[in-house]
């Protein structure tokens, strides 16, 4: 078993980590969350195309534009932007 084949073990790994971060009550967490997410999905990438997973690779971009979402939604200057108009 090669190195990038050990790859899916952390990628397994900080996309569990981020989703108890995205679950949590406290801002700051759900933000960390979003951009481990956002690791995660690089992680997945690199793995997936060493192994011709494109299936996968298309996934995690699909997810990876939707956490971008998700950390935009949640910034606070453009909630008090949206609330203003």
């Amino acid at each position: 078993m090669s190195a990038i084949d050990l790859l899916q073990w952390p990628a397994m790994v900080v996309t569990v980590l981020s989703a108890w971060f995205v679950a949590s009550q406290k801002a700051h967490r759900r933000n960390w969350g979003f951009w481990l997410f956002l690791a995660s999905n690089t992680l997945w990438i690199v793995w997936g195309w060493h192994d011709e997973a494109y299936a996968l690779i298309t996934l995690q971009v699909i997810l990876a534009i939707t956490n971008i979402r998700g950390v935009a939604k949640n910034d606070p200057e453009q909630e008090s932007r949206r609330n203003h108009c």
